[in-house]
């Protein structure tokens, strides 16, 4: 058994293999004679057909499996041991015709070879990245917030600008039966508004459904309606079952305690500090996203190599569940070239900059994940075990731990992009970052 490779160029190659049947006979004689001991056939006891009959019936097909299984067994031995960088699958070179009874089988396969290049991280000019300013009015916006989120509902007799009203949609026609909660400034219209404006707890009123909401995805929501009826349904009835007012929680020690724990902040001050830079290390997720992007952009646009694309094309028609036409597979290649090629520079940088990332830097890393989860719902001092547990639990599963650890990976390749790139500081507010990095060009 015999392997060999003819260059055909830098990234185009034709693997030969040589099997002599000296390479597969004992292993098809090994096959025959479990078969013999298996085998039914009318007129002999099991286990005393005569082999000459098994190989008749047979002998070729299992012939052939331990060829095949031995030519795939060749391949793969033989680019594990020439460390052979290859894109794809080898394309078996077709043959009109095999003499499986040949002392000697050759078989050839097309290759297509990783192109050899380097990747510079020495840009000249300034990649544009941004920052985001937290401003005075998000700071204050969020506080407001977080009071109605933990203040009081206090009970009203009549609706009010600001209040929130409770009540039950219904329409039997259509199957609404739905209670919700929305605010008069949700309501379209002043004429819509006044009807709500004089209604009492325990009335009900018919109202039409065009123009209702502010919002047309309202509708939907607080009535619970389907795509096929909303365009149908015209008028609904509205029956009032509460008029509340939320009371703000007082900015006091009590609120900050339930926020971040005992102690840690103690005046107005400390809280607009502290909800101004946990919003500025939420918001670098974000802006290093878009610099990842940036960057890999960057990357594909300025990094110079050829591929073997006919290769990949004629690769791609066969190696999904369908088999693709000569123009699917033209079309698909051209979808996919962007993000072969990034693969081929992701995986140069890990080499380059010898990137590792093992079990170790996983479980810290998923650790630190659940613990700023856990902070958005006010847990900031999560107990170890529980961390642990957790973590356990999660990296139990596959999955988990493949989308952690591509995480992780962007992650150290963010680090070496701000270490070696140049770039250009943008500091803008939330909405214009927003507007500027995912506005379609």
């Amino acid at each position: 058994m015999k392997v060999s490779k003819k260059d055909i160029d830098k990234l185009n190659s034709v693997l030969s293999v040589e099997i002599q049947k000296k390479d597969y006979e004992s292993n098809v004689d090994k096959v025959l004679k479990d078969y013999r001991k298996r085998a039914n056939i009318p007129g002999f006891r099991k286990g005393h057909t005569p082999i000459g009959l098994i190989k008749k019936q047979y002998g070729m097909s299992v012939k052939v499996d331990e060829i095949n299984k031995l030519m795939q067994k060749s391949l793969s031995e033989y680019l594990n041991i020439e460390k052979l960088a290859i894109l794809g699958n080898p394309i078996p070179v077709e043959k009109n015709e095999i003499d499986w009874n040949s002392d000697v089988l050759s078989f050839d396969f097309e290759i297509g070879l990783s192109p050899e290049f380097d990747v510079n991280l020495k840009n000249k000019k300034a990649i544009l990245s941004y920052e985001i300013d937290v401003d005075k009015k998000m700071i204050d916006d969020q506080i407001k917030n977080i009071q109605n989120q933990y203040g009081k509902l206090v009970s009203r007799d009549k609706v009010e600008d600001g209040f929130e009203i409770n009540g039950t949609f219904s329409n039997e026609e259509f199957e609404v039966e739905n209670r919700s909660n929305f605010k008069l400034e949700n309501i379209k219209g002043k004429s819509n508004q006044e009807i709500f404006l004089g209604l009492k707890v325990g009335e009900s009123i018919i109202l039409k459904t065009k123009d209702l909401f502010k919002n047309e995805s309202d509708l939907s929501f607080h009535l619970k309606l389907n795509d096929e009826n909303k365009d149908k349904i015209k008028t609904v009835n509205f029956s009032l079952n509460e008029i509340n007012e939320r009371q703000p929680a007082d900015l006091d020690q009590e609120l900050f305690d339930k926020l971040f724990g005992k102690d840690s902040v103690k005046t107005v001050t400390e809280l607009k500090k502290k909800l101004k830079s946990d919003a500025e290390s939420n918001f670098v997720n974000q802006t290093d996203q878009k610099l990842l992007n940036d960057v890999t952009e960057y990357l594909i646009e300025n990094t110079k190599f050829n591929l073997p694309d006919e290769f990949l094309k004629k690769w791609m028609q066969t190696a999904g569940e369908k088999k693709l036409s000569v123009v699917e597979a033209e079309s698909e290649y051209e979808k996919s070239e962007k993000g072969l090629r990034y693969q081929l520079i992701e995986a140069k940088l890990i080499e380059q900059n010898d990137i590792k990332i093992d079990p170790s830097q996983i479980k810290n890393f998923a650790k630190e994940l659940i613990k700023s989860q856990m902070k958005q719902y006010g847990q900031n001092n999560p107990d170890e075990k529980e961390l642990e547990s957790i973590s356990q639990r999660i990296l139990s599963n596959k999955e988990e731990v493949k989308r952690i650890s591509d995480q992780l990976l962007s992650k150290k390749l963010i680090e070496l992009f701000k270490s070696n790139l140049k770039f250009k500081n943008n500091k803008v507010t939330y909405d214009k970052f927003i507007e500027m990095a995912y506005a379609k060009k």
